[in-house]
């Protein structure tokens, strides 16, 4: 309906005569005027008589009917017009017009009261259409009131109901129909008014003011009164939720009283006063009545998110006080079931890649808004992040320290700059002004956890600890967040000097600050802060004061040296900037940089060209020093060394043109890292520059040395050097006009920089600008070398993800991969979903389309002994899949004889040579495929029988992806006419001897055929027995055996960044083969036909171990056990396989595939080998192993904390430095600090590296998995007992279940000393020491660090830890005591449910606490895809039969709802089964329990939170409505329960006669 629709309607209503007979009799009965006396329409305007004709007046009046009378006389009018709904509409817009008018009016308002109930009692008006109405109507005359307004509608002074048409309809044409019964609440005072506009109203004096308010509290305690008669009887639940909206309303805005109502005369505001207490209580009275548990006319949740307690100005009112306190109690009670325990001492440990970016349908990096770092707890529970909220947090709080503790972890691991881009306020400043829902770090807490960090590492240095890569870490991770301005460099310097001068006297005892400054003062932010700032003159004077001018202790060591002479550096670069800082230089370092000028010059007179290999310590100190003071010089020195050894032409090839001239630079040595990390971050950014310059736009070609210098300087600096080398073939959009600069690049990255990516969250972006590539190539005939490169590298990239990845990026159509890289997706999607899961319901929806959009161009059917080993889900989706290999030899039977033909034409011994282009201009493209097969049959065992010179020339001249397509086409006829050969009667080892020697002809002898290709090929043949042996054979060849070690000669040792000699180039013909160098002048790099086989290797060892190959698995392992040392991603490949097979690897498989690891670069535990080498397997290790790894957790993988206490935390840093203190002093080898990036590139990060070393410990055990995590799960509940064990030794223990129940329920000494096994290991008085915490805090992180260690191993580890735990929960001795009561019971679950950090402040930690702690820190770091699995904790532990038990179960299982609200399968199975366990308890066939429902109105409301929660798919809001499904589910359940506990949670239906939630119709 328009406009004009509803204002001829509403006209229409106003002149109907029905509602001028209505308004005649009440005025009758209201005595103020007769039928035939009604007033003309010009007595309004007269004047007002004075008192004395009022009085006479008044005595004159005739007396109104009796009240009994008027119900007769309204049937009287009621006969008189028959349409009832109009005159019901009528009348209930007049008599709430009357209502409003006549409130003040004691008599009138009485018999209006009188005259509601008669009409509602005979159904003239109808209780559920009036009272919104009238709710309505008052609320819009308050605010017009409130405004100032004295229109006669609202107030009249007169004695007389004005005439009808003057009214406003302000009947339930004027009722809101929100879309939530309880929409927000909405304040009814007025708004302040502009002072520069005139006021649309008259202003009211004090006393007129004084009479509107008095008139407000009389309408609305008239409107109480009515609606408490109204709630006795039975209004629709849309009603109840109406009325409670509008007492809210009223509540939030009582008091209306405006400037100037004090001024009037105390009686007046005492009357005033009291008028406002009485509609408040009324208020009360009504609300008590709608939310009590008897009636449950509407949930006391809609108190708990009304906001009521936030008032402003709340009164001295005890029965609003009790009402506010109660939300309150409630609203805690009802918010612990959204949190973990111990929920704040959750935090990313950059140990694995979940959590740190997440991509979007698009592939885009995107804000993960479920997944944030740090989230706070609502009111409610619900997780908070965000801009605004970060800026809100005082400094100081426990609030402040979460994000510091994450940020100065951060400071110390050093993860990628992606991280960074994600979370800091200032990356998202920028591009906009708006606060960012995802940016949860301020510039303020950033400035103090990097002014933490410096003063940590000062700590590490002056107590004589060797931290110098942890200030390369830091200062990489420093210059990044400085230069893209996430903290306010002045700022910075201000807090740090202050920091100094205040708490940290006398720590700056060295030059390192002084030496980050240098690393930053030619950035742009700080020359301008420097240059123009106001401040500039007092911040580089506190620059200056961080100078120190002692000498370091040892001046031979080359950072003591650049300490040394930093001071000097920084001299000149202040006194350089600004003429009016010159005053503050120190002449005396200004000289000393003279020192460095004469060592500079009699370098250069002695040696003109440095000898970096041969540099002393002294000489790498000066020149880092060099770096600094003079770049251009040390910029220059570099370069020439790379090119000093000159240029040469290089050797034509059997291919080449003879007249195309190629010039090479000669290879020298590359700088070595230890020389380059020291150089100044501005040199090295202008050394990669330059570098990039020759190498991809120079006309020679670079040296082997000088691409090595480049890959170092990227990987020394993951964030400051970082860039994406893709982007220099956009300068030449066509690969093949300058297919040099293409091949150079994609070897960097193959061979060296796919870590780096990984690194930096940028596998994917390079994945996807890869395709493009694949895709413009593999249908071009001919550019064979630079499509196997792409497609190699691909293969690599693929394997190295380790997180769901979408394999087109916009997610539509099939995919632009190869059939190879079809294939080896879906492995590598097999092995991510079965070791690590999937992390976000959104890759769940996907995977189906993806599936869809691989298998579109992919023909390959896997295997039945494959597929048995892929995850269900995975396993499911392929299972219908239509097996191809049949109609591959149906389809090769259908062409045989034309392709035979061509064949014999093309490749018999005495062929024309002028056919082949015939051949290839003319042949179908679905015969071509099967050249090689064709070849295969012809050749008949004997290869000299085929015309390879023909056949080279074909390969060569097709596309690449056709030579793909034969090759397997070629496999599945060689296993076709094996097949017939030994049904013939042939041998088949002489038939595998022939075969295998015929491959080997033409991957070595002609080089026909891709060894790579070929091994996949048939390795994917795993559904014929003989593929796999033939693979085998291929494999152990000597001819392949002796390329191996070719290569590894020369590629030297197998971290490549620390070779030192010169690089020896290998002819392309020898690398690569005549097939793919054919045509191909520029020479290769790091490329080599052994190196192809880096991604292929490990895919054979699966595919042996699916097929129960483990013998041969294990002989290849050893044959390629030093060769797999060079793979980039050998320690991901372990730890991947050992998961991915885990309970069907023999243990001596198993140490074959570690023996693939260097030991001394992975930090496996001291006793790692000797259990890992058990000849009885079946022995499982004793705690003290399993305590070892989890306090490794905890020192090097969870964040440190300072302080855990109720009094809040401090900012010292002094657990980090003191473990580094202990271990220095109690480890043998010293204190190792952090690994720089390009030691760990894989897997990549410190935490990464020893967490997932201790993945590879536990799935390396061959004991049953359920002694491992009976192990873990025994030492994380017992923890406290542990602990207080290795102090006091084993006196003093209580024991028994005797304790003071609640107290210490089920203590976590109660059973520790009953163990079976020993646990003297963890008693040693070191255990916390070396720890660098007290007791408290490392039992708490021990918790962490066993849930983060069970939350990485695979699902079986999972299925015994729900068993283990519900075990132990079952067998606590006081869930079973009969002799305790209720009471007791009820205390010990309080007790034993609080956070294991706070219960160990008091000692009364319990073993139900840690073991809840352990889940809930489990479930934090466990995938989406994995959290189905805590459903078998549910089954483990029903038939719940006691409310302790039920408040156990949903206090674990609760918080992990507002998590699943993203996948509404898995979240109605969740509530699903909690409330089955609540029919469990509360059934009405259960057995009898003593406990009223009251007794869980924590759960009651817990439950109608969540569901609002899950339907607006994050925090409630006043709209926020369950989904129709959620309300079916409690619907069913509900019929089950209790009557008592029915009615709590009747509205939890979706049925509209019962529920305020269920849909309209």
């Amino acid at each position: 309906m328009d406009r004009n629709q509803q204002q001829r309607a509403s006209r229409a209503h106003q002149l109907h005569p029905a509602r001028a007979a209505i308004t005649d009799l009440f005025n009758l009965y209201l005595g103020r005027t007769t039928p035939s006396t009604r007033q003309k329409p010009d007595d309004s305007i007269r004047e007002p008589p004075n008192k004395t004709q009022r009085r006479v007046t008044a005595l004159n009046r005739d007396l109104p009917p009796p009240n009994e009378q008027f119900l007769l006389d309204f049937q009287q009018l009621q006969n008189k017009f028959p349409e009832k709904e109009q005159l019901q509409n009528m009348t209930e817009s007049v008599l709430i017009s009357l209502l409003i008018q006549r409130s003040s009016h004691v008599p009138q308002a009485e018999f209006l009261l009188f005259a509601l109930h008669s009409l509602c009692s005979v159904g003239y008006i109808n209780w559920d259409t009036i009272l919104p109405s009238l709710l309505s109507s008052v609320s819009s005359t308050n605010m017009s009131i409130g405004q100032g307004s004295q229109s006669t509608a609202a107030m009249p002074q007169s004695g007389m109901l004005p005439h009808s048409s003057t009214l406003n309809a302000t009947s339930k044409f004027q009722q809101a129909n929100p879309t939530s019964p309880m929409h927000m609440v909405q304040g009814v005072g007025s708004p302040d008014q502009s002072a520069n506009e005139p006021s649309s109203c008259a202003i009211l004096t004090p006393m007129k003011l004084s009479d509107a308010q008095q008139s407000i509290s009389n309408l609305r305690q008239l409107c109480c009164k009515i609606i408490l008669t109204g709630l006795q009887s039975n209004l629709k639940p849309a009603s109840h939720a109406e009325i409670l909206n509008h007492m809210l309303n009223w509540l939030v805005n009582w008091d209306q009283r405006q400037q100037g109502v004090d001024d009037v005369i105390g009686e007046k505001v005492l009357k005033l006063n009291k008028a406002l207490t009485g509609w408040l209580h009324s208020c009360l009275d009504i609300i008590w009545l709608l939310v009590e548990d008897d009636e449950c006319r509407v949930p006391f949740y809609e108190l708990l998110r009304s906001g009521l307690q936030f008032l402003v100005n709340i009164p001295e009112d005890e029965s609003l006080f009790t009402l506010i306190l109660e939300i309150h109690r409630r609203r805690d009670m009802m918010a612990t079931h959204m949190q973990m325990l111990d929920q704040h001492l959750h935090c990313p440990t950059f140990a694995t890649p979940r959590f740190q970016f997440q991509i979007n349908m698009s592939g885009e990096v995107v804000t993960n808004m479920r997944f944030s770092p740090i989230t706070y707890p609502s009111v409610l529970g619900e997780p908070l992040h965000g801009e605004d909220l970060a800026a809100s947090i005082q400094r100081g709080t426990l609030d402040w320290e979460r994000p510091l503790r994450c940020l100065r972890h951060a400071l110390r691991m050093s993860p990628s700059a992606d991280w960074w881009k994600r979370v800091v306020v200032a990356f998202h400043r920028t591009h906009a002004q708006v606060p960012i829902s995802g940016a949860v770090f301020t510039s303020e807490m950033l400035c103090e956890a990097i002014i933490d960090r410096i003063v940590e590492l000062l700590k590490l240095t002056n107590s004589e600890i060797n931290c110098w890569q942890e200030w390369l870490i830091f200062s990489d991770t420093f210059y990044f967040l400085i230069k893209n301005g996430c903290i306010d460099f002045v700022d910075f310097v201000d807090k740090l000097a202050l920091r100094f001068a205040e708490n940290e006297q006398g720590i700056l005892r060295s030059n390192h600050v002084a030496w980050l400054l240098v690393l930053i003062i030619r950035l742009e932010l700080v020359t301008n802060a420097l240059n123009t700032d106001s401040r500039k003159v007092e911040t580089t004077q506190k620059i200056m004061s961080f100078l120190n001018g002692d000498r370091t202790a040892d001046p031979n060591i080359p950072q003591n040296i650049l300490l040394d002479f930093i001071s000097s550096c920084l001299n000149l670069r202040i006194w350089a900037m600004n003429a009016q800082t010159r005053d503050f230089s120190i002449n005396e370092h200004l000289h000393k940089g003279k020192q460095i000028d004469e060592w500079w010059r009699k370098t250069n007179k002695r040696e003109p060209m440095l000898d970096y290999m041969n540099l002393d310590n002294k000489s790498v100190g000066m020149f880092w020093v060099l770096s600094y003071t003079m770049e251009q010089p040390a910029y220059e020195t570099v370069m020439s060394w790379l090119t000093s050894a000159g240029i040469s032409e290089l050797l034509p090839t059997a291919n080449s043109s003879p007249n195309e001239k190629m010039m090479v630079m000669r290879e020298v040595s590359p700088p070595p890292v230890a020389l380059l990390s020291g150089l100044s971050i501005n040199l090295c950014m202008k050394l990669a520059a330059q570098l990039e310059e020759s190498m991809f736009g120079g006309q020679v070609i670079p040296s082997i040395a000088t691409v090595e210098t480049y890959a170092r300087l990227l990987i020394l600096m993951p964030n400051s050097l970082f860039r994406h080398q893709l982007s220099h073939l956009s300068k030449n959009p066509s690969p093949q006009s300058k297919s040099g600069t293409t091949v150079l690049i994609l070897e960097i990255l193959n061979y060296r920089l796919l870590p780096l990516y990984r690194y930096n969250g940028k596998s994917k972006t390079l994945l996807y600008e890869l395709t493009k590539l694949v895709s413009l190539l593999k249908g071009k005939r001919g550019d064979h070398r630079i499509f196997r490169l792409v497609e190699n590298l691909c293969m690599n990239l693929i394997l190295s993800i380790r997180e769901f990845f979408f394999v087109k990026k916009e997610g539509k159509g099939p995919t632009e991969f190869t059939e190879t890289l079809n294939r080896i997706t879906i492995t590598s999607f097999a092995i991510i979903i079965k070791t690590r899961g999937i992390a976000e319901q959104e890759h769940l929806l996907y995977l189906p389309t993806m599936l869809e959009q691989i298998l579109a161009n992919c023909q390959h059917t896997w295997s039945e002994k494959t597929l048995r080993h892929f995850p269900t889900i995975l396993r499911e989706a392929l299972s219908g899949r239509i097996d191809k290999r049949g109609l591959s030899i149906h389809a090769w039977q259908q062409v045989e004889t034309t392709v035979i033909n061509q064949c014999k034409q093309l490749l018999s011994p005495s062929a024309d040579p002028t056919y082949v282009l015939t051949y290839i201009g003319h042949s179908f493209p679905q015969h071509r495929q099967y050249l090689c097969a064709g070849a295969w049959v012809l050749m008949r065992g004997h290869p000299e029988n085929i015309n390879n010179s023909n056949l080279v020339r074909v390969l060569r001249e097709i596309s690449s992806e056709e030579v793909t397509a034969n090759i397997y086409t070629m496999v599945d006829v060689l296993l076709y006419h094996m097949q017939l050969e030994l049904q013939n009667g042939h041998s088949l080892k002489d038939l595998l001897l022939q075969t295998s020697n015929n491959l080997a002809y033409f991957v070595w002898n002609s080089e026909l055929l891709l060894l790579d290709i070929l091994l996949l090929a048939l390795i994917d043949r795993d559904d014929d027995p003989h593929a796999l042996h033939i693979a085998i054979n291929l494999l152990e060849r000597q001819e392949l055996q002796q390329r191996i070690k070719s290569y590894i000669v020369n590629c030297g040792p197998s971290e490549h960044w620390l070779y030192a000699g010169n690089y020896k180039r290998v002819e392309v013909e020898k690398a690569l083969g005549t097939n793919l160098s054919w045509k191909e002048v520029y020479p290769t790099f790091f490329d080599d036909i052994a190196a192809r086989l880096f991604p292929v290797l490990p895919l054979i060892i699966y595919r042996l171990i699916e097929n129960d190959a483990t013998d041969s698995a294990d002989r290849i392992l050893q044959l390629y056990s030093t060769f797999l040392r060079y793979y980039p991603f050998n320690f991901t490949f372990v730890r991947d396989i050992l998961a991915y097979f885990y309970g069907h690897l023999p243990a001596k498989l198993i140490l074959r595939i570690l023996n693939i690891l260097d030991p001394k670069r992975i930090p496996f535990s001291e006793s790692f080998s000797q259990h890992v080498n058990l000849s009885n397997g079946s022995i499982c290790p004793p705690f003290d192993y399993f305590t070892t790894l989890l306090l490794g957790l905890v020192n090097n993988v969870i964040p440190s904390v300072n302080n855990i206490s109720k009094s809040g935390l401090t900012s010292d840093a002094s657990s980090y430095v003191a473990r580094a203190i202990n271990n220095k002093i109690s480890s043998a080898h010293g204190y190792e600090g952090q690994k720089q990036f390009y030691q760990i590139q894989d897997p990549g990060t410190n935490t990464q590296l020893v967490l997932d070393t201790a993945v590879i410990e536990i799935l390396s055990l061959s004991v049953p998995t359920s002694q491992i995590v009976s192990a873990l799960v025994h030492i994380v509940s017992h923890i406290q007992s542990i602990l207080i064990q290795s102090k006091n030794g084993l006196h003093g223990a209580p024991t028994g279940p005797g304790s003071i129940l609640p107290i210490s329920p089920s203590g976590g000494s109660t059973d520790s000393m009953s163990a079976n096994r020993s646990v003297s290991g963890v008693m040693s008085s070191s255990f916390v020491s070396r720890s660098g915490y007290t007791r408290q805090q490392l039992s708490c992180l021990i918790i962490q660090a066993g849930g983060l260690l069970l939350a990485q191993l695979p699902p079986e580890f999972h299925v015994q830890l729900y068993a283990e735990v519900s075990r132990l929960i079952k067998k606590s001795w006081w869930l079973t005591d009969g002799n305790r009561s209720l009471g007791e019971l009820n205390s010990a679950v309080d007790h034993a449910l609080l956070d294991p950090s706070w219960a160990a402040q008091d000692s009364t930690s319990t073993t139900i606490g840690n073991i809840v702690g352990l889940l809930h820190a489990f479930f934090y770091n466990l995938p989406l895809e994995w959290l189905e699995g805590s459903h078998l904790i549910i089954k483990h532990l029903r038939p719940v039969t006691s409310v302790a038990l039920l408040r156990i179960v949903f206090r674990i299982i609760s918080p992990l709802l507002p998590r699943l609200i993203d996948s509404q399968a898995l979240f109605n199975k969740t509530l699903s089964l909690l409330l089955g366990v609540l029919v469990d308890v509360f059934g009405k066939n259960s057995p009898s329990t003593p406990v009223n429902a009251s007794a869980i109105t924590d759960i009651i409301d817990f439950l109608h939170h969540i569901i609002h929660y899950e339907g607006e798919s994050g925090p409630v809001q006043a709209n926020s409505k369950p989904r129709p499904e959620v309300l079916t589910l409690f619907g069913r359940a509900l019929e089950s329960l209790r009557p008592d506990v029915q009615h709590l949670l009747s509205h939890l239906k979706p049925d509209a006669n019962s529920s305020i939630y269920a849909p309209r119709t």
